[in-house]
């Protein structure tokens, strides 16, 4: 009788729900996990550190809507992941984590890394399980995977014991399962869908604000139909962007503070009002602000805001239906009303503000000028990764998407450390289903310390990634070179250095150098152009860009301060 092993078991049982990528770190007791799925015809990429794998299988789930895989060993490397299950479970992207754990006859005596992970992981992921059996691996990896997709998308968790690594089992007592049914897709009331229709045509100052929801449910057709048909100025939130591409007449992102200020019937499709949108919440929002919520979690209705309408469902699926509406009542708000020409001359004055700061000649660059040379060369159909703090924040203004779901970024959970993991995993499906399409990830130098290791990744697998550090010699701020040689004088590092300030002039471009890419270190404009031109050029190698600026550039002066209102 034919036999297969647990781990046979684990891989057949991922490739048999489509799945198509696995990250992780391969050690006791997992490593015949990986060597089995690689048999089975499932990519294994190996990282350096948990976290960033975590992060890179999470990212697969956002762009392609099937749950990337993270395995881990035990104890301390599903510790590791946690972050990664937290991050994809607060940004709803789907994830399946499988870890080893110790043998079963080893439970509370102490075994080599033993930790209590199915309850660990249950705080952080929408299931956390381990089989009973051998035989009931394929049935749990199914629920995993349909769990992971179903509802609100999320992270699960799969514990595999040691022993069952290589145990085996007779194939004809195994309950194999099918591939999961596609999500359902549901569609609002039409009694919802009448009333939010009603409100938007008495409203005089309207908003739509499209969520990274919109995006992941692939909304991207009927909501620019809806943008042009009605009329509506639109805010994307950070990795909404390019679902309405951003040089659309109607984008008002330029003028984000007053439009969200000043509206008085605001439609959320996918987006949630949490601190990204200031909880919809005085002085941010008018405080009898008509709030329409289109969700696909019940429970997310209403939550800081009481909704004049609550349209539940699937969001590409309800944008249709209120295109439908649209069409009967062919309602279009005027380009020419006073609410779209205060809109107009903010988003006018902030550009020139802008503009302004981006042709500043000075040295040390500033954050706006290499931005505005990063703009002017990279392709428009990139994918681009940004995080860190200013970086992060000023790149999304000055950057423009102009397709959905090429824009990662730290996300709801405002997660720092996910830019070199999110771009590995985007190279990845990129050469499967978009080979010309060029990864971009832009990072603090702060950001990129949290998972630099990974560059090695990315020159073994030889993704051909650009990664732009913006320099600053610090966290928000630094010190210059001179400075720091002056603070060193008063003493110790470590009483006398601001707890913001890393080494000046840190020459990250050598790490690049040191696994075979492209290394550059710029500090002019004409440096950073010749640099970039450079690595655009070569679409096999991987690049990093290091690009020192000024350590006290900063963000201009916000209308709101909040969440920027340090005393530093």
């Amino acid at each position: 009788m034919a036999s297969v092993s647990g781990a046979q078991l684990v891989a057949e049982s991922l490739k048999a729900q489509n799945i198509e990528y696995m990250f992780g770190i391969v050690g006791i007791p997992v490593t015949e996990i990986a060597i089995a799925a690689q048999a089975v015809g499932i990519k294994y990429v190996g990282m350096r550190n948990e976290q960033a794998a975590c992060y890179a299988a999470s990212a697969v789930g956002y762009l392609t809507g099937r749950p990337g895989v993270c395995l881990v060993v035990s104890g301390p490397g599903f510790l590791h992941a946690l972050g990664g299950m937290a991050n994809a479970t607060v940004n709803c992207w789907p994830l399946i984590v499988i870890g080893g754990s110790s043998d079963r006859n080893q439970e509370t005596m102490g075994a080599f890394q033993e930790f209590p992970q199915v309850e660990a992981g249950r705080l952080y992921n929408k299931l956390s399980v381990r089989p009973s059996s051998l035989e009931a691996i394929p049935a749990v990896i199914e629920k995993a995977v349909r769990t992971s997709i179903y509802g609100r998308p999320g992270s699960c968790y799969i514990d595999i014991p040691g022993d069952f690594v290589n145990l085996q089992v007779n194939k004809s007592s195994v309950k194999y399962v099918e591939c999961c049914l596609p999500p359902p897709i549901s569609t609002a009331e039409s009694s919802a869908v009448s009333r939010a229709m009603s409100i938007i045509a008495l409203s005089k100052q309207p908003l739509l604000i499209i969520g990274k929801g919109a995006a992941y449910s692939h909304a991207e057709n009927n909501i620019r139909k809806l943008v042009d048909l009605c009329g509506l100025p639109f805010l994307p939130t950070p990795m909404a962007k390019g679902v309405v591409p951003d040089n659309h007449p109607n984008c008002v992102a330029a003028a984000r503070s007053t439009a969200l200020q000043h509206a008085d019937v605001i439609i959320l499709l996918g987006a949630r009002l949490n601190w990204i949108l200031h909880f919809g919440l005085p002085p941010r929002f008018q405080k009898d602000v008509k709030v329409i919520q289109i969700d696909i979690c019940s429970e997310e209705l209403g939550n800081n805001v009481r909704p004049a309408a609550t349209l539940l469902g699937d969001i590409n699926a309800v944008t249709g239906q209120l295109l439908e509406e649209f069409s009967k009542r062919s309602l279009k708000y005027p380009s020419n009303s006073e609410w779209w020409k205060r809109l107009r001359e903010k988003m006018l004055n902030n550009e020139e503000r802008s503009k302004g700061l981006a042709l500043q000649k000075s040295l040390p660059m500033n954050y706006y000028t290499v931005f505005h040379h990063i703009r002017e060369l990279i392709p428009k159909d990139c994918i681009l990764v940004s995080e860190g703090a200013n970086t992060m924040d000023i790149g999304r203004t000055m950057l423009p998407n102009y397709c959905p779901r090429q824009r990662l970024d730290a996300g709801t959970f405002g997660t720092m450390g996910v830019g070199l993991g999110f771009a590995i995993a985007a190279a990845m499906v990129a050469k499967d289903q978009t080979p010309e399409k060029r990864v971009i990830c832009i990072e603090g130098d702060s950001a990129f310390g949290f998972s630099g290791m990974e560059v090695e990744t990315i020159c073994r697998y030889n993704l051909p990634v650009l990664i732009i550090i913006i320099n600053n010699n610090g966290i928000y701020t630094g010190l210059g070179a001179d400075a720091w040689k002056e603070m060193l004088k008063f003493g110790d590092p470590a009483t006398c250095v601001p707890p913001v300030s890393l080494l000046p002039n840190s020459h990250y471009e050598e790490i690049m150098s040191a696994f075979g890419g492209k290394g550059y270190f710029v500090k002019t404009p004409e440096e950073l152009q010749n640099a970039l031109k450079a690595s655009l050029t070569d679409k096999q190698t991987p690049s990093l860009i290091n690009v020192m600026i000024d350590p006290q550039s900063d963000r201009k002066k916000q209308e709101f301060p909040w969440l920027t209102r340090s005393n530093l």
